[in-house]
């Protein structure tokens, strides 16, 4: 399983990047509004510390719109993914992209049927939120099973993100549930490493060294 950090903080993706673990960023318009700067400054930075998938959403809402921007987001880097929404004209720019060799990540997914008109139309992503919606009361691993269930029946090769991750346990069911990447904050990576018998047991560790030092 691949880890994807949802973050636009460039400590927090120096430091997880520090650990080994990270293969590659997503962002989105909110993210990017919190560090203060403007887009294509935030991802050519993130892309000179991550050799790996970054994903950049685009603010259009019209397929014309969308591939203007999809276009000057691609210069930035090769390893640039372009966002877009599960809505008709996001589904006619993710065509379009895709057959131009350009990765997509189609986002807001929440149902199976979204995730499989991304697929028909070629993403490299897509990303449903799990978490949103634990929010309305449905459950949202169930829907990254469908999911891999469907794309397995057909052999397409976009990849699950599963996005929206809350906490540690979101990411183990989706790596059992089969998803091919999860993307998370810094706060849930580091509760990835935490067991409290693994503190204790270092502690006696530890503690029995420092006998044997007397």
């Amino acid at each position: 399983m691949q880890f994807f950090l949802d973050t636009g903080d460039l400590n927090e993706i120096k430091t997880a990047h520090s650990w080994g673990l990270i293969d590659g960023v997503t962002t989105n318009p909110s993210i990017v509004a919190k560090t203060g700067k403007d887009q294509m400054t935030l991802i050519r930075e993130i892309c000179e510390i991550i050799d790996g998938p970054i994903s950049a959403e685009v603010i259009a809402l019209d397929a014309e719109g969308m591939l203007k921007e999809a276009a000057e987001l691609a210069k930035i880097n090769k390893n640039v993914v372009i966002k877009l929404p599960m809505t008709k004209d996001g589904m006619i720019a993710c065509k379009k992209l895709s057959k131009d060799g350009v990765k997509t990540n189609v986002t807001l997914i929440f149902s199976a049927n979204q995730a499989l008109l991304a697929a028909k139309n070629g993403a490299t992503y897509v990303s449903p939120f799990i978490g949103r919606l634990d929010d309305v009361g449905q459950t949202g691993m169930d829907l990254i099973a469908e999911i891999r269930t469907i794309f397995n029946n057909y052999g397409f090769e976009t990849q699950i993100l599963a996005a929206s991750v809350r906490h540690s346990e979101h990411v183990k069911m989706s790596a059992l549930a089969g998803a091919d990447v999860a993307t998370i904050p810094l706060k849930v990576l580091e509760g990835l490493f935490a067991h409290p018998l693994t503190k204790m047991g270092l502690d006696q560790f530890l503690a029995d060294h420092a006998k044997s030092k007397k």
